[in-house]
């Protein structure tokens, strides 16, 4: 396994790799000029074949999903990159958008044709700043150029892309979340069916792509999606970002090939554990997916099937590395805030549940806890999730049920310590 090949950092480090003469400099825009020759359905083939699945952390596959869009409505299709990266832990989309803007321009442009739409949008996250103002600045350079517009590449498709830049909501990452701030209402998720692909931006079909999903693109047209396929393991196909941050000697974003052993990702690539520090858990997927011990690890490779038999989730790829020194019920308690604070409101699970769970931890961790508050957490968490219009329900509990099964004593110690205290003092 070729654990190092890199398709989308391959440029970040080349001089002006975000400008469009940067970018074509090193073969940019090729994949686009081939796509337009191609019958669009022959595109949503190869894109199958690839098997690449959705990196903003569902992981399903990208060709299935365009396949869904019904294309004798009469209505307009749009296309939406979702760079709106509010998981906790996850800063992968950051590094494209920051580095190599048009790696994702081309991308969209070659989902545009594939599913013949004219118009998409980038939905980028409200605390992206300056990523915006690159991919904004990138958009720009193509129209003028003539690579966006009338007649893209000399063709007669025309495409336009409107980048647009979020309020700040982790909500909106959900599609449909994303979809209604789109279109100018609250970022609430809807119920579905009906679903974007038929039913999404101004009622017509609508296709959200992740950042990473798109930017994979043109390597996957260039190179064939059998190509493609033969990197990564037979249902892990492809290369990942990973966002590593925590305790480690060299954190940042990596590009690997899906199948990495864990273990060997995390002394290799990033450093080991800084001096002192021994290993006490990994998040491998952003702040929703459950933990592991450190002695969980042995065995365990970086795809979607390796991790989910482990017990959690490839996720976005939020990899969070946390040492001896961390307090869980601390984590659970940040993660909790978090979670309450972004709920939209809609659903009263997660509304009142949240803060509920929030308040509870609260308690245990300020010396006033009880042994029952483990039992109220878990009977509160069994009626918020599955039980809300979107996944953040499940998102909201995972955390916290994950670290008080796997590291108990660091809820029970605090307990006991609080109810040895009152007997003292009683």
């Amino acid at each position: 396994m070729a654990k190092h090949r890199t398709i989308l950092l391959k440029n970040i480090h080349e001089e002006g790799q975000h400008t469009l003469s940067g970018y074509e400099s090193r073969g940019g825009y090729q994949a686009i000029r081939k796509v337009l020759d191609m019958d669009p359905l022959e595109v949503v083939e190869e894109v199958k074949k690839s098997g690449l699945r959705g990196r903003g952390g569902a992981g399903f596959p990208t060709g299935l999903k365009w396949s869904f869009v019904p294309r004798d409505t009469g209505k307009p299709v749009y296309i939406i990159m979702n760079s709106d990266e509010s998981e906790p832990g996850t800063f992968k989309d950051r590094v494209l958008l920051e580095r190599d803007p048009h790696l994702c321009i081309e991308g969209i442009m070659i989902a545009a044709w594939a599913l013949q739409s004219h118009v998409c949008f980038n939905y980028v996250r409200g605390e992206y700043a300056f990523p915006f103002e690159r991919f904004h600045k990138a958009v720009s350079e193509c129209y003028e150029k003539g690579y966006l517009g009338k007649g893209i590449f000399g063709s007669s498709f025309d495409l336009d892309i409107i980048p647009h830049r979020g309020a700040g909501a982790y909500i909106c990452g959900e599609e449909t979340g994303l979809i209604e701030s789109l279109s100018g209402n609250k970022g609430q998720p809807r119920l579905k069916p009906p679903y974007p692909a038929v039913v999404g931006l101004y009622g017509c079909p609508t296709v959200v792509n992740n950042t990473e999903s798109l930017a994979s693109l043109p390597w996957i047209l260039n190179n064939g999606g059998e190509a493609y396929a033969e990197i990564g393991t037979e249902k892990s196909t492809g290369t990942k970002l990973f966002s590593v941050s925590g305790h480690v000697k060299k954190p940042g974003v990596y590009e690997i090939e899906l199948g990495y052993p864990l273990l060997e990702f995390l002394e290799d690539e990033c450093g080991g554990m800084l001096d002192g520090s021994r290993l006490k858990a990994i998040i491998p997927g952003g702040s929703s997916v459950p933990a592991l011990r450190a002695d969980e690890l042995d065995g365990v490779n970086l795809d979607y099937e390796s991790l989910q038999a482990a017990g959690t989730l490839l996720g976005s790829g939020g990899f969070m590395v946390l040492d001896h020194t961390v307090d869980m019920l601390d984590a659970a308690l940040n993660f909790a805030h978090f979670y309450s604070h972004e709920s939209c409101g809609q659903c009263t699970p997660c509304r009142e549940g949240g803060h509920w769970i929030e308040k509870i931890l609260q308690r245990i961790a300020s010396g006033n806890g009880r042994t029952e508050d483990i039992d109220l957490i878990k009977d509160l968490s069994s009626q918020i999730g599955g039980h809300t219009i979107c996944p953040f329900g499940d998102a909201l509990i995972t955390p916290v049920l994950s670290y008080i099964e796997k590291f108990p004593d660091d809820f029970y110690g605090k307990i006991k310590a609080s109810e040895r205290y009152l007997n003292v003092v009683n």
